[in-house]
């Protein structure tokens, strides 16, 4: 009878037996188990290769000089930065400057209010194409955008728009950046009800609609340009990026290194802006570029509706506006306007992804080509084992 009782698991048990136990048996859930074959041992070997460059590029580096580097080989921001800095470039020479009382004379024959024979219908005369593939040429022309009915070069028009946009994107996020900055650090920093009241009134700021408020009060006070339109938009754009940062001050003003500045003596403003801060430098820097981005689309829905940059003044949200009844006869006077909003918009856009990028260290980097080297090295070598 003795032989039909299993044996008891109290004093420990046998290789056999554990091994027998361990045995799936019908109706069990599957498991699966480690493996540490070569099949596995390739991958994982791969994987650490692959983090021991990482680790080596970033050596003995600072912060910012990895942050920097990492952007640089975003190959989209790049693209969208060198895309910005021509636009910026070419608007700012071809038609000068004309701001706050500030007059340089750009390189290009006409001004955004030169009125000029109409030639050739007002068709532009910029061509792309060359004559063997049956165009006619590649040529500039005296109005490579055409002209109105009025005879104005929309070429010089699109130019001073550009100038006037931009410097309202600029504007708006310099002005919402720091009143956003300002409210948000002090709101996460000293919390109770100072964090109250400026979250009450960031609540109300929040519930006004933005495009009612800011075609209200820019369209009233427009006579002093459009500078009036940048600095209303961004009093109506920072309370987004105020929530951001409180909720960032949040966690970071629990963190060793501000308890240690605190121990040392260091008043709340050196603790909030020169310790907890530069650690939020990334979320305030991503979501300046989103809202900028905003911006140029927001200024352009003004100008389409009629409140922004009035009149003798333009800028690409007006030109939209004024050739909107002629896009079915003379598409070209609707098309080159549009196409400088989108493109900017995308390059701001790809730029503040690049920013995203370069500052957040868990996404995975791509490797520079020497490093993809040693890492087909690193992986030959694994898979040769």
């Amino acid at each position: 009878m003795s032989s039909l009782i299993p044996p008891s698991n109290r004093g420990g048990s046998s290789i056999d037996d554990s091994a027998s136990e361990s045995e799936p048996k019908p109706g069990d859930p599957e498991v699966v188990l480690p493996l540490d074959g070569p099949d596995v041992a390739a991958p994982r070997g791969q994987e650490r290769a692959e983090n021991a460059i990482e680790l080596k590029e970033v050596e003995g580096r600072s912060q910012g000089s990895i942050v920097m580097r990492r952007f640089l080989r975003h190959r989209g921001a790049m693209i969208s930065l060198a895309v910005m800095i021509i636009i910026i470039l070419l608007a700012l020479s071809s038609e000068g400057l004309d701001l706050l009382g500030i007059k340089v004379h750009g390189w290009w024959k006409w001004t955004w209010t030169d009125l000029q024979p109409i030639t050739n219908g007002g068709q532009p005369t910029l061509s792309l194409i060359p004559e063997w593939l049956g165009g006619a040429g590649i040529r500039w022309g005296n109005h490579p955008f055409g002209q109105d009915s009025l005879g104005r070069d929309v070429f010089a028009e699109v130019m001073r728009g550009s100038q006037q946009s931009l410097m309202i994107v600029f504007v708006v996020g310099l002005v919402s950046t720091f009143v956003g900055v300002v409210i948000g650090a002090v709101a996460g920093y000293f919390r109770g009800w100072v964090d109250s009241v400026l979250m009450r009134i960031t609540d109300i700021v929040l519930i006004i609609p933005l495009i009612v408020l800011t075609a209200t009060l820019a369209h009233k006070f427009n006579s002093n340009g459009s500078f009036v339109l940048a600095i209303v938009l961004a009093l109506a754009s920072w309370p987004q990026l105020a929530r951001l940062v409180r909720a960032d001050v949040l966690g970071l003003r629990e963190r060793e290194f501000v308890d240690a500045a605190r121990v040392a003596g260091a008043s709340s403003g050196r603790i909030m802006f020169v310790h907890i801060l530069p650690n939020a430098v990334g979320v305030i820097l991503v979501n300046t570029t989103l809202l900028m981005a905003a911006t140029i689309l927001t200024e352009a829905a003004l100008g389409f509706l009629g409140f922004g940059v009035q009149p003798p003044d333009v800028s690409l949200g007006s030109i939209v506006f004024q050739y909107e009844n002629a896009f079915a006869t003379r598409p070209w006077l609707f098309f080159s306007p549009t196409i400088f909003v989108v493109i900017i918009a995308l390059a701001v856009n790809f730029i503040g992804d690049g920013l995203r990028d370069a500052f957040d260290p868990r996404q995975k980097r791509a490797l520079n080509k020497a490093a993809r080297r040693s890492a087909s090295a690193a992986r030959a070598k694994v898979g040769g084992r």
